[in-house]
């Protein structure tokens, strides 16, 4: 495990969610429109675990992406229709979950409503500092949390990249998972243009 020398961030609760600034008074596109432009938008697929001390919550997300390398910025979003977001507006710290096609099958039960995405006993643990993960992903990212934004129908996380773990050989040889047009699909040397 890599330890980046961070300065601890602050403590947020679900009433530290700032508010959306600017005039969202204009018309914008439909929301189908916009759904339908971002189908066709391909993303990485990630899995978000965390607790708050209310137990351990996990979901599927398509909407992660870095932000800055120093400091080590990631943002995720969270859907308010998520039963995970609650937990994760009062969390101080998650795990993030870079998935791939070995991992799949955690794709699918973080974005799986009404089930116990902790039922598997053996498929997960805590770290030292008490966050559960899940043990299949060969590469994790424990962050900090260090802002959230209200979003419209949903909160956008800021967190700072405190540690990372990537168990497998130097250069990760799995597949990555990505989401396009409602579906799962899998990169590699096939889907290479040059």
């Amino acid at each position: 495990m890599t330890t980046y020398d961070a300065a601890e961030g602050t403590h947020f609760s679900h009433r530290d969610v700032e508010p959306m600034t600017g005039d969202l008074t204009e018309d914008g596109i439909a929301p189908d429109e916009l759904r339908g432009l971002f189908r066709d938008h391909p993303s990485g697929v990630a899995l978000i675990t965390a607790d708050s001390g209310s137990g351990p919550v996990a979901m599927t997300a398509s909407s992660l992406f870095s932000v800055s390398a120093a400091p080590a910025l990631i943002v995720f979003s969270a859907a308010e229709a998520s039963s995970s977001t609650p937990a994760l507006l009062e969390a101080d710290t998650v795990v993030i979950h870079l998935l791939d096609e070995a991992t799949h099958d955690l794709a699918i039960l973080g974005a799986t409503s009404g089930i116990d995405r902790f039922a598997d006993r053996a498929a997960w643990a805590r770290l030292a500092t008490n966050e559960p993960y899940f043990l299949a992903p060969e590469r994790r990212i424990r962050a900090r949390v260090v802002k959230k934004v209200d979003a419209g129908a949903a909160t956008l996380f800021v967190v700072h990249a405190l540690e990372s773990s990537n168990s497998s050989a130097a250069e990760h040889d799995g597949r990555p998972l990505v989401y396009h047009n409602r579906t799962w699909h899998v990169l590699g040397d096939h889907s290479r243009l040059s």
